[in-house]
């Protein structure tokens, strides 16, 4: 008994001495505590990273198949969204012009500016007897051709009137509100700069057909207003030339006589040059009758010509806007009648389209090209692809992207319709 008692006793001491904890060493429950902490952060941190990966992959996939819908789909009924009737004194002469999210119609009896659900933003008076308009940005010019005013718009309303002291055949805007305006008398040309409030900059160039400039068919203005770019005809050796001519009319362009940076002649021989526009503060293009040309201006100083793309066929209409260049000619190949070409600002080539359609305008807004008569419509992406194709039950002079992605707005004399198109 002893024996058994005796052992029974250093096995309690045995198990008492396992629960004794010494100073510098933790507590059992601790270290079980720490590695659990630790095993839940590293697999609260596995969760997190699938969870990223999972939805990217959704967006990456998401965004795929957004792209190819909006490359492909195409669109193939179309249901009344909104209109809006004008009153009979309000139609007469009426046109309308693309003005940032909006339009903007206008008429020899003043102007309005019209948002994405049909109400009036801002109306103004005025009388003109040939309003012709130019829009930038955030800002628009209308003036009287062959009168002596130029009214200069923002999206909130008039900004300013400038009273011309020859009559204007030609305007052009910046995205700030700085007007150029081309103003001619029996002996020369003359290219005037004005305030967004219609104030005159002291500034003008003189051209003469017989001068060293020439005869100024056609100018533009960068978004920033800095440059100028302009499109001239002259008398050289009896023969009339033509060629492209960029002013600077910043700090630095002081440097340069008469702010004259650049011109370009000789890639023209006798081609005229009717058109000119900027796309962006850098980049830039030329229409001539049997070419369009590309320009960058990122040396300010030294404008430089980026391509020229030759046109053999008869140009019938030329169309440009947010970064992009295109024309239509007439097609040769006899299963077609027309053909379009889009480029981009930089020159490169980025689709070409047979089609067969009678159309009479043609504009870019967004992502799509639309072609459009009276009646009917065409809209094409920028891929080169049909998106729809439909009639109209009323006179249409403007066709523009509406409000959401399959929305149109219709706009003529009679109406102004939202469509959507499904």
């Amino acid at each position: 008994m002893s024996d058994m008692s005796s052992m029974n006793r250093e096995s309690k001491k045995k198990q008492l001495r396992s629960r004794i904890i010494t100073p510098n060493s933790p507590p059992p429950a601790q270290e079980d505590n720490e590695e659990i902490a630790k095993n839940a952060k590293l697999r609260t941190r596995r969760r997190h990273r699938y969870m990223f990966w999972a939805i990217l992959a959704i967006i990456t996939i998401a965004a795929i198949f957004y792209y190819w819908y909006q490359r492909t789909y195409q669109y193939q009924n179309a249901t009344i969204g909104w209109e809006r009737q004008f009153e009979r004194d309000e139609v007469g002469f009426v046109a309308y012009q693309n003005f940032g999210d909006n339009v903007l119609r206008y008429s020899k009896d003043g102007a309005s500016y019209i948002d994405a659900s049909g109400k009036d933003i801002w109306i103004e008076a005025y009388e003109m007897r040939s309003p012709i308009t130019v829009v930038n940005g955030d800002y628009a010019a209308i003036a009287d051709q062959q009168g002596n005013s130029i009214y200069i718009f923002s999206k909130s309303g008039l900004q300013g009137i400038a009273t011309t002291i020859l009559p204007v055949t030609k305007i052009t805007i910046s995205a700030k509100g700085l007007v150029a305006a081309i103003l001619e008398d029996k002996s020369a040309s003359y290219i005037y700069f004005y305030r967004k409030d219609g104030t005159e900059f002291k500034l003008f160039i003189r051209g003469l057909l017989n001068g060293e400039m020439g005869y100024p068919l056609d100018i533009s203005l960068s978004p920033d207003g800095t440059m100028l770019m302009g499109s001239f005809t002259y008398l050289k050796g009896g023969e009339l030339k033509n060629r492209v001519a960029f002013y600077n009319f910043s700090e630095v362009g002081k440097n340069a006589n008469n702010r004259f940076v650049g011109g370009f002649h000789e890639i023209y021989d006798n081609s005229m040059i009717p058109k000119v526009c900027y796309l962006d503060d850098i980049y830039s293009v030329a229409f001539a009758d049997s070419s369009i040309s590309f320009y960058s201006s990122l040396d300010v100083m030294s404008p430089a010509l980026l391509s020229q793309i030759p046109i053999e066929e008869e140009i019938k209409t030329i169309f440009y806007g947010e970064g992009y260049a295109g024309f239509i000619v007439k097609s040769t190949s006899g299963e077609y009648d027309y053909r379009m070409e889009l480029y981009s600002k930089e020159g490169n080539h980025i689709f070409s389209k047979d089609f067969s359609y009678d159309y009479e305008h043609v504009d870019i807004d967004g992502e799509n090209i639309f072609l459009y008569n009276e009646d009917s419509c065409r809209i094409y992406n920028r891929f080169g692809n049909l998106k729809y194709e439909g009639t109209f039950d009323f006179p249409v002079s403007i066709v523009r992207n509406g409000s959401f992605p399959n929305y149109i707005i219709a706009a003529g004399a009679q109406a102004v319709k939202e469509i959507k198109l499904h």
